[in-house]
């Protein structure tokens, strides 16, 4: 069956193998231009055609080719022709092989050429003069052409190549010059950049700094004695490295030695992690002594029982406990003067009182010592150390003297369990010197036996603020009497009552119209007449005395907590305002104040700031005198003395309401108080104060005390309830000091007219 297309004759497909008719070259076209073509870039089949007939003209041939031409030629003795070569196809036009045709055409059948097939002929037989090569190298008729083989490239084998001795050398020694370049920029860095920082990390690598505690100053009364000492103590420490197989021993011991310590929270510390842990702080020597002296004991017993044994099984001896300073504070006289004083803390530093406000002063400064150590942390003997001794701190010697400060506290507690008061303040104040004689306040507590509450720890003589009622008194008519609008000689009409911007005010008993002298208003102590007296004065005046005597100011003793009381601020008060403050209502003022306002008027007049420091002590005995405020004159010395000659007739037999006061042998000049105060819980008027204030003797006045008790219950009285705590504490100091009594009879006064 023939295949045509076209007009093309049929083909004859012949025989496999039989090469097939090559194609005629075809002849120039009338239109191809007679110039040479120029050159086009070789492709990439032009390429490996080149290179195949490169290698069929090369003279290196494959064994498989050389016994094919051996096959092919003649034996060289052979007489015979040699054989016709194969007739060769016509070599293609610029350097191409001819293409065969791809079907013979049928013999004696001619197709017909159109114009189209013969642009197509033409076309073709330039493609095949290009692609031409010889008949023998090219494949076989329908067969993909073989690649080509890849040529085997033969390795020669490797040579060891011998070292080169100078190239080793130049290595060596480059590598060399830069170790030693580096040890040099090191060395340059740590002696000459920068040596103090190195040698002070090296140092601190070896050697272990302990803390020298200073020795913390001793606070004394007047007299030298001790209320406050710092006692040898020390810290147990321990090394949980060597304490942790014999935990359970030591914690036994520790805990039945030490109080506060419990075996469970002692087996932690000496099993935790670490070089280090403290277990028990401020542990007496003779605790100390006697818990190594069990140690030293449990080890004689633990080496006898591991005689004779292999070293894997003896038992491990106690061993791990250390020691470090650790002073303890000390009260000798127990609750004396301990809300005064205070307390210190564990770490040493004050927590309340003249501990806390003084720490600075009495704490010192710590010293350093460094110690050489080896590689376990224990200290090197004999090794270098160094040592940077303490500063011990100062001691302070106070005003208090701790025989009148202990009585006084012994009669207040008596007295305010007797009244069944919350609390109550004993004052005894110098007159000349302004110094605190006694600062008592009930309930108190002992700081030695660690069993108090941060409550205990107030000072309420100078932390606690409070309405002081009548003892007001004595600073109104002081300067009344001051500013010429009172006498001895003043005579007031007293009503039951009176109005002040619609408010009644009335004494504290019912009375009708009274006709009071000024001394019997004091002696009376009158509400009413007080007011009609203070009613003279303008306010503004009045407001300036009141400052001059200490009220609404801090009372300079820098005592911590301190407070320093509520006056109105400014000096345009109301009408009421006024009159309340006159009589002692609508002010709030400390224990403290109030003792040194009246101290003013038993002093002639002058205003003497309070001291609770007398002298600061230093560890060389050096003392230097504490020096406050200096004194200053309120009032004039003769309205001074004829405020305390209304005062004298208060303890009077005759018509006085504290004649309970009064002391055998001396003349005393003093003042009784009774005073609402506001209840915290309400905001209202709910409680009382009673107090009372004197000084003794009147005509030469060594010592003034004050007295308050809070919330007493029952029957209120300053005269009744304070005036007997007066008299009993200021008769212990006149006795103590040696004040004789001055011979003066109570003076007789007229208290109406």
């Amino acid at each position: 069956m023939t295949d045509r297309r076209g007009n093309e004759p049929p083909r004859n497909r012949g025989t496999r193998g039989t090469p097939p008719r090559t194609t005629q070259p075809r002849r120039r076209s009338a239109t191809d231009s007679t110039r040479a073509n120029p050159e086009r870039p070789e492709s990439t089949r032009d390429r490996l055609l080149r290179k195949a007939q490169e290698e069929t003209r090369t003279p290196r041939r494959s064994a498989a080719n050389e016994a094919g031409e051996r096959r092919r030629r003649p034996a060289p003795d052979s007489g015979r022709k040699a054989a016709a070569p194969r007739k060769q196809a016509p070599k293609a036009q610029a350097g191409g092989s001819a293409r065969p045709a791809p079907r013979r055409a049928v013999e004696g059948r001619k197709a017909p050429v159109k114009k189209t097939a013969k642009k197509t002929a033409t076309k073709t037989a330039k493609k095949s003069q290009a692609r031409k090569r010889p008949l023998q190298n090219r494949p076989p008729q329908n067969r993909p052409k073989p690649r080509p083989q890849k040529k085997r490239v033969v390795k020669p084998p490797r040579m060891l190549r011998l070292g080169r001795p100078a190239v080793r050398l130049r290595l060596t020694f480059g590598v060399m010059a830069f170790v030693l370049s580096l040890f040099a920029g090191r060395l340059v860095l740590l002696q000459g950049v920068d040596p103090d920082s190195y040698a002070q990390a090296a140092t601190k690598e070896n050697t272990r700094p302990f803390i020298l505690h200073a020795s913390r100053g001793t606070i004394e009364d007047r007299n030298g004695v001790e209320l406050a000492v710092s006692e040898d103590a020390v810290a147990i420490t321990a090394d949980p490295s060597q304490t942790k197989p014999v935990a359970q021993q030591l914690a036994a011991i520790i805990a039945a030695k030490v109080p506060g310590t419990t075996t469970s929270k002692l087996v932690t510390d000496l099993t935790g992690k670490g070089r280090f842990t403290r277990l028990a702080r401020q542990v007496p020597p003779t605790t100390w002594t006697a818990i190594q002296a069990e140690i030293k004991a449990a080890n004689a017993t633990i080496a006898a029982q591991n005689k004779g044994k292999p070293k894997e099984q003896q038992a491990p001896l106690l061993a791990g406990l250390y020691t470090e300073e650790d002073p303890v504070r000390s009260h000798p006289n127990g609750s004396v003067a301990s809300t005064v004083v205070g307390v210190t803390g564990t770490d040493g530093k004050g927590q309340s009182g003249l501990e806390y406000g003084l720490n600075d002063k009495l704490s010192g400064q710590d010293g350093k010592a460094m110690y050489e150590v080896d590689a376990k942390g224990n200290t090197i003997p004999n090794a270098n150390h160094t040592v940077e001794e303490p500063k011990p701190g100062v001691s302070v010697q106070l005003t208090l003297d701790r025989d009148l400060q202990f009585f006084a506290e012994r009669r207040i507690a008596q007295a305010v369990t007797q009244y069944h008061a919350s609390a109550g303040t004993v004052i005894v104040m110098d007159v000349k010197s302004g110094e605190l004689m006694a600062m008592a306040n009930y309930p108190s507590f002992d700081p030695n036996a660690k069993k108090y509450t941060a409550k205990d720890l107030n000072n309420p003589a100078l932390e606690r603020s409070y309405e002081p009622g009548s003892v007001q008194k004595v600073v109104t008519m002081a300067a009344l009497a001051d500013a010429g609008y009172i006498n001895l000689s003043t005579k007031i009409a007293v009503p039951g009552s009176i109005e002040v911007q619609r408010r009644i005010i009335k004494d504290h008993w019912d009375h009708g119209p009274l006709r009071l002298t000024i001394s019997g208003v004091v002696a009376k102590s009158s509400n009413v007449g007080t007011i009609i007296a203070a009613q003279q004065m303008p306010i503004a005046q009045f407001v300036k005395y009141l400052h001059n005597f200490g009220f609404g100011e801090p009372t300079g003793l820098n005592f911590p907590g301190e407070t320093k009381g509520l006056l109105t601020p400014g000096d345009e008060w109301p009408e009421l305002t006024r009159s309340n403050v006159a009589f002692g209502q609508g002010l709030s003022v400390n224990a403290v104040q109030e003792a040194a306002a009246v101290n003013a008027v038993a002093n002639g007049g002058v205003f003497v700031p309070p001291k609770l420091v007398r002298n600061y002590v230093a560890a060389d005995g050096t003392v230097t005198p504490n020096q406050t405020a200096p004194a200053r004159r309120v009032v004039s010395e003769k309205a001074a003395k004829e405020v305390t000659t209304m005062m004298e007739a208060v303890t009077s037999k005759k018509g006085g309401t504290a004649p309970l006061a009064a002391i055998d042998g001396y003349l005393v000049a003093g003042k009784t108080g009774t005073a609402q105060q506001v209840d915290p819980k309400t905001g209202k008027y709910g409680k009382w104060a009673t107090s009372f204030a004197g000084f003794a003797p009147a005509d030469n006045p060594r010592f003034v005390t004050y007295v308050v008790l809070h919330d007493p219950e029952g029957a209120r009285g300053g005269g009744f309830q304070g005036g007997p705590v007066f008299r009993d504490v200021m008769s212990y100091a006149l006795q103590k000091y040696v004040v004789p009594p001055s011979g003066a009879q109570q003076p007789n006064i007229p208290l109406t007219w």
